[in-house]
């Protein structure tokens, strides 16, 4: 018997293509899996073949584990002190052994003894063959669509499948039973049962590789895509950028008649794509990607990570475009926050700002309002720096002398100090369990304090808009946090 299982194993290896080890390890499941169940209970059973001989022995073995942890499993854990009175050096996570009668061959269930091994041959093939799929390095799949399954495409390339989700797939695409398909491989998920290869046909990174697949310059390193922005199925913008003066980035990637670009909406469904010139000007790389609409100014706002773009009444339609989709890709393409305002909506932002200002240098600096008008002309736009510039800067302002200049700081910093501990004394008031409440921030606290709201009661009597009027929050964090706050009412 112990001879008719080597020439098995050798019969299964060279017929499967699979490791003989491999072999090996799923008739040693599939005995394993027959002894426990002789013995019963949650024992743990470990079955060695002998690999020349075909001999096997088996084993009964318990886990060690920590003195404090307590046996999670009794038939197959072993508290450390216990394990130490057989085996004095054994360590925590060790093993300990003893031979138990093999189950003999005959004896096993042919059926299930045979379902085990050949489930273990299916999953070493399948996985020997993803790992040669892999190791290729391929970044599109293409495949022909195989089966439908709850939703999702199982898509076919050669032996190897790969999983199409729905929310994966361009909105309206229409795939069936035999089409010929190319994704872009995410990744491959060892959790799945079936395929593991995940797809996708919506991400942006699959339409930077289809254009790296049409444009030859990319994949020579003369042309290179920053960054891409998708609204599936609908349209797209991509940045490029050319290494190589003699390169017209844009130019290349549209081709001749628009041939390759027009190969990569073809493939996607008739997508809109946009190709825009990246730019290391931010300002600039913005005013690119909000193509076709023409900016009048721009804005940065560098501690935001925002801009604010003014445009004509003619172009912002244009430039928010429908559903504001033209704005909403250029944000995700540039990385940047844009605000499309009109030259009016602009000045009087700007004014409403400058009053703003205007009145924290007022009140907190004790001047008058040509002295606030002064540093607001020279750029100055919080307390922080007039205190923290260095002070040549300021020092080169024609209307103030070095004393002023030193008065002006000191005030400043005095101010500053003053602010923060009233603001140290404001949160003290603040009760436990308001300090306690997820999303809760201390800047906020400061705000809430300011409006009378101390407690967690105080906060959940409030209304979305009270506390968005506050704070300032937007409403779906002020209903997060509002309800947050109500939760202890209907669990206590």
């Amino acid at each position: 018997m112990n001879r008719e299982m080597l020439t098995l194993v050798e019969a299964i290896s060279r017929e499967k293509n699979v490791e003989r080890e491999t072999v090996f390890g799923a008739v040693e499941a599939a005995l394993a899996s027959a002894s426990k169940k002789l013995h019963g209970g949650e024992v743990d059973i470990r079955v060695s073949v002998d690999r020349d001989t075909g001999i096997y022995e088996t084993f009964r073995r318990w886990h060690v584990v920590p003195n404090d942890a307590g046996l999670q499993i009794p038939d197959a854990e072993m508290l450390l002190f216990e394990a130490q009175e057989q085996i004095s050096d054994i360590e925590e996570g060790d093993y300990i052994e003893e031979t138990v009668d093999s189950v003999p061959i005959g004896r096993i269930g042919a059926q299930a003894a045979k379902q085990v091994i050949l489930q273990k041959i299916r999953d070493a093939e399948r996985e020997q063959l993803l790992n040669d799929f892999l190791s290729r390095g391929d970044k599109l799949f293409v495949g022909t669509v195989k089966r439908l399954d709850k939703g999702d495409i199982i898509v076919e390339s050669g032996r190897v499948e790969g999983r199409l989700k729905r929310t994966e797939m361009i909105p309206k695409e229409n795939l069936r039973i035999g089409d010929r398909v190319r994704s872009f491989i995410l990744g491959v998920d060892p959790t799945m049962r079936g395929p593991q290869i995940m797809l996708s046909r919506s991400s942006p990174t699959f339409m930077m590789e289809l254009f790296a697949q049409e444009v030859p310059e990319i994949e020579q390193g003369l042309l290179e895509i920053k960054s891409c922005a998708r609204d599936s199925g609908s349209r797209a913008k991509i940045a490029v950028v050319s290494h190589d003066r003699r390169v017209d980035p844009i130019g290349t990637c549209v081709g001749v008649r628009g041939s390759r670009v027009n190969a990569v909406t073809t493939e996607l469904v008739g997508e809109r794509v946009d190709i825009v010139l990246w730019s290391e000007d931010p300002a600039q790389f913005v005013i690119g990607a909000l193509a076709p609409a023409n900016v009048v100014s721009i804005v940065v706002d560098e501690e935001r990570h925002a801009m604010d773009v003014v445009v004509d009444e003619e172009n912002l339609a244009i430039a928010i475009g429908r559903g504001g989709q033209n704005v909403r890709l250029a944000s995700e393409l540039t990385g940047w926050r844009i605000n499309i305002m009109t030259a009016e909506e602009s000045k009087a932002k700007k004014t409403e700002e400058s009053d703003s200002v205007r009145k924290i240098f007022v009140d907190k600096l004790d001047v008058d309002e040509e002295v606030a008008d002064i540093l607001i002309a020279e750029g100055f736009t919080s307390l922080e720096e007039v205190a923290y510039v260095p002070l040549q800067e300021m020092l080169e302002i024609g209307a103030f002398d070095e004393d002023t200049v030193q008065e002006l700081r000191t005030r400043a910093k005095d101010a500053l100090l003053t602010m923060e501990i009233a603001r140290e004394e404001g949160v003290g008031s603040v009760s436990q369990d308001l300090r306690d409440l997820e999303g809760m921030s201390a800047d906020l606290m400061v705000l809430l304090v300011a409006a009378e709201v101390h407690t967690r009661d105080d906060l959940a009597d409030l209304a979305v808009d009270e506390l968005t009027e506050m704070t300032g929050v937007d409403e779906a964090r002020a209903r997060e946090l509002i309800m947050k706050a109500r939760e202890h009412w209907f669990t206590a």
